[in-house]
């Protein structure tokens, strides 16, 4: 199971409505944020990362590996795997996407999108 790590905000995007709370590294000479101070925000580091087992998978799908695929071939080499959910890609037309949706039907594989 992957471990929770905190969330990351922009310094001061609480205080401000025009600094958005998507993560920028604090670059300030007197940034308490770059400083590391608790009170000031948890910046993102190589602590926080995850196992490697478990790194990449989706907890809603019972840590089931995400694998993207474009056609049916890319679909059938998943048939020996387990514990693999099929995304398709956003590049793939309608045609193509359901006849992956069908034949993932068959495979018994679930199609994420």
């Amino acid at each position: 199971m992957a471990t929770k790590h905190p969330r990351f905000v922009r310094t001061n995007s609480w205080s401000y409505v025009r600094v958005k709370t998507t993560w920028r590294k604090p670059r300030g000479i007197d940034s308490k944020q770059r400083q590391k101070l608790k009170s000031a925000g948890a910046v993102p580091k190589i602590g926080y990362q995850g196992a490697k087992s478990v790194r990449h998978t989706r907890i809603a799908n019972k840590g089931a590996k995400e694998v993207l695929i474009h056609n049916l071939k890319e679909l059938a080499a998943l048939k020996g795997q387990k514990l693999v959910v099929a995304k398709i890609g956003g590049t793939v037309g309608e045609l193509k996407r359901m006849a992956i949706r069908k034949e993932a039907k068959a495979l018994k594989k679930k199609v994420l999108n």
